[in-house]
């Protein structure tokens, strides 16, 4: 059965290793085979890899849609080395990654990684506000 994806118009997508862009109008395309597909809503560029997890998603993207996957690895395990360094309560969330690296699931991989990618943005929220309160204490917060 093949795979349907609409397209809005201007939207891009990745087939393979190529990247498809949309004309002027929606259109619709119906894709047999296996082949790593992503969204323009699922993708990651290089310059928007701005935090740990975000780069790990990035490195997991370079693995999904490369014909040497194997080539991302050694990028992928010095990031993930990093953030469990940095936060050590992100090991679930590596754990269920990794489950579906050694699976072959990579496109799987890639939706646990925006799962992770939620849970550091709580992080870096509640550390902001905990930063913030001290400032407050401090008498440091700026006059609104």
């Amino acid at each position: 059965m093949a795979l349907m994806i609409e397209l809005k118009p201007g939207e891009r997508v990745i087939i393979g290793d190529c990247v498809v862009t949309n004309h002027d109008w929606r259109t619709r395309l119906f894709i047999d085979g296996k082949v790593p597909i992503l969204r323009e809503k699922d993708i990651i560029k290089l310059s928007q890899a701005d935090s740990a997890a975000k780069r790990i998603y990035y490195a997991l993207q370079l693995m999904y849609t490369s014909k040497r996957p194997q080539n991302h690895h050694a990028l992928y395990l010095r990031l993930v080395h990093r953030i469990l360094k940095a936060a050590p309560s992100t090991r679930p969330y590596i754990k269920e990654i990794n489950d579906k690296i050694l699976a072959g699931e990579l496109y799987k991989a890639l939706k646990e990684a925006r799962k992770l990618m939620g849970y550091e943005k709580k992080l870096l929220e509640h550390a902001l506000r905990q930063q913030d309160m001290g400032d407050r204490l401090l008498g440091n917060s700026k006059a609104v």
